[in-house]
């Protein structure tokens, strides 16, 4: 292929691009096929590229690529297909990603799962916190680091050699037989990955699994500064003030939560979540040395957590994971009492990881019990006093419910609380999240904070520019989010009675507890069990189309929650739970609604659905 051709062409794109591509965070699931994400979306970009069409309306008609925006997007996935084609390649053997530390995480992983030796040869520097002690010790992973002055000095080795290099131009790659996995950086941008060689393939799915699951693709603002640099437009790289916005975001953070501590904030949920994670995994190797580690996960929560916690017992040894069963007729209260019990008689170190309130059935347990249950003192089988929890608390439903304060709930418990930022706290224009810490778990936020920055995983200055911007008007649009949510759900048990809605109750409400979202098992009718379920999952979807088809302009078929505006409906079972057990999973609609909506004309095409019934 000549480069010119195409880099003309990715020069048209990038001019001529739709502003979804730059701005959308969240993905419409009716025109998402999630086995094909980033394949349809190519296959048919691919298509304008042989045509020379690089027009607006074309663009925009593509099909959705990979997940607004944390696992991919159609920036990321344009700019790994042009630096694939430059190369020869296929545009999977190009990865993008945030962190310029975790796609060399990325490939540790795969090789210590294999048993496969590993050498990371670097010209410069390796990125900065990359602490080789720490991913050593602490990550389980096994490798070699060597210092070289060119490609020319690197030696057979038996094994995956890494080379990573410091460049301005991010996406200038010079391949040589030698190196496995080419992992370019640069300081404001992320970092790319080309795996180079067939029998390096199998590495490609794992490698995205890591970016999926741990970290962030390459933001949709850096990757259009890469392919500016790729194709020679000019750039402007934004300078933001993010010392100051930091502080801003600290300070907001603080004043919601009424926490002591000062929030950590990462590139995404999972981000955040990662590092707390293997911060905690951290302190228990220096402070409870020898001891098992157990990670107590329910196993119906969103598919990111149950999968990461499980993707990080798979590395160590001494770490397992334990389900908990929290809702849908389980008490999260007995079950962690039961499971704090067993860990105890294992003389084992027990973090617990939980959503209060639940999803997707929105089930808030007895607080003071809950309490109760994580402050007891338990005795290990030879009668000494146990390791006591820590409670990590996904907050992302309610982040304006105060646990962390000196006089809440759960002041007497470790507890550290994290919220994912692409829903309220930014309202869905960016994808960083953040944690804080009461004053008992205090001491734990140095260990998150050292394994946020080792994977490069802190937000970037465009997220803590847009956090800085929306947190001061979060808990305005929560409350009012949640007049829509109440009034609504109260429309549909009075015009639909024999429909299951999982909400809140007043109760729970009056004591803080005011999320946008709930969840509606339709009634049903069938002779057999999976008669009835086979006709209200076909109901499920016949709402949602008949939803997003009415209005358009505010009703989507997404995953998101605490957006700006409109109204996202989704099906947990097919998209947040997607790795889920297939037993665990549920086959509900859920709702979510923002302050700034029609919610009559949606109450009126909801009427319309009911009386076709």
């Amino acid at each position: 292929m000549h480069s010119n051709t195409l880099l003309n062409y990715i020069k048209n794109v990038v001019k001529n691009m739709p502003d979804a591509w730059l701005n959308l965070t969240t993905h419409r699931l009716d025109i998402y096929n999630e086995e094909l994400a980033k394949t349809e979306f190519l296959e048919q970009f691919e298509n304008l590229f042989n045509n020379n069409n690089a027009e607006t309306l074309a663009l925009s008609e593509l099909p959705t690529a990979y997940d607004y925006i944390r696992l991919g997007h159609p920036l990321s996935s344009v700019l790994e297909w042009t630096i694939a084609k430059l190369h020869n390649l296929k545009s999977d053997n190009v990865i993008s990603f945030s962190s310029k530390t975790t796609p060399i995480l990325a490939v540790l992983r795969k090789n210590l799962l294999a048993n496969k030796n590993t050498q990371i040869v670097y010209i410069n520097q390796l990125p900065a916190h990359f602490d080789v002690d720490v991913v050593k010790n602490v990550y389980g992973y096994k490798f070699e680091v060597k210092k070289i002055n060119s490609v020319d000095d690197i030696t057979d080795f038996d094994g995956s050699t890494i080379l990573v290099s410091e460049k301005e131009n991010v996406c200038d790659f010079i391949l040589s037989p030698k190196v496995d996995f080419f992992i370019n950086t640069n300081a404001n941008l992320g970092s790319i990955v080309l795996v180079n060689g067939k029998h390096n393939e199998n590495y490609i799915s794992e490698i995205q699994h890591v970016r999926r699951r741990e970290t962030i693709a390459m933001t949709p603002a850096n990757t259009l500064v890469a392919l500016q640099q790729l194709t020679g437009l000019p750039y402007n790289s934004v300078v933001y003030d993010t010392q100051a916005n930091k502080a801003a975001v600290i300070n907001s953070v603080k004043k919601i939560t009424e926490a002591s501590t000062n929030a950590i904030v990462g590139s995404s949920g999972l981000s955040i979540q990662y590092a707390i994670v293997m911060g905690l995994i951290d302190h228990a190797f220096e402070n409870h040395k020898g001891k098992a580690i157990k990670i107590v996960v329910p196993p119906n929560c969103y598919g990111g957590t149950n999968d990461q916690a499980r993707r990080v017992a798979a590395c160590l040894d001494n770490v397992e994971v334990m389900d908990l069963p929290v809702d849908g007729g389980n008490d999260m209260v007995k079950s962690i009492d039961m499971v704090l019990n067993e860990i105890a008689k294992e003389d084992a170190v027990p973090y617990i990881i939980a959503e209060i309130p639940t999803n997707p059935r929105v089930e808030v347990p007895d607080l003071i019990k809950l309490k109760e249950v994580l402050s007891a003192s338990r005795k290990t089988a030879t009668g000494n006093i146990a390791v006591d929890p820590v409670f990590v608390l996904d907050q992302t439903f309610c982040p304006n419910v105060h646990f962390l304060g000196d006089d809440e709930i759960l002041s007497s418990v470790r507890t550290i609380a994290y919220v994912s930022g692409s829903k309220f706290p930014s309202g869905g224009k960016c994808t960083a999240g953040y944690c804080v810490a009461n004053t008992k778990a205090a001491s734990l936020m140095h260990k998150i904070d050292i394994h946020i920055k080792l994977c490069d995983n802190e937000a970037t200055g465009l997220q803590l520019d847009i956090l800085a911007t929306q947190l001061p008007s979060m808990l305005q649009r929560i409350e009012g989010a949640y007049k829509n949510t109440r009034e609504f759900v109260s429309f549909i048990e009075e015009v639909l009675p024999t429909a299951k809605i999982n909400f809140v109750s007043e109760e729970l409400a009056a004591q803080g507890f005011t999320p946008s979202v709930f969840s509606l098992d339709l009634p049903t009718k069938g002779n057999t069990e999976e008669e009835r379920e086979t006709y209200k999952r076909a109901l499920n979807l016949k709402l949602i189309n008949l939803m997003i088809t009415e209005i358009p302009e505010e009703s989507k078929y997404c995953v998101s929650y605490g957006q700006l505006k409109g109204c996202y409906w989704t099906i947990p079972a097919t998209s947040t739970q997607g790795t889920t057990k297939e037993g665990d999973k549920d086959y509900i609609a859920r709702v979510a609604l923002s302050a700034n909506m029609d919610l009559e004309r949606h109450k009126k095409v909801f009427l319309d659905f009911v009386n076709e019934l």
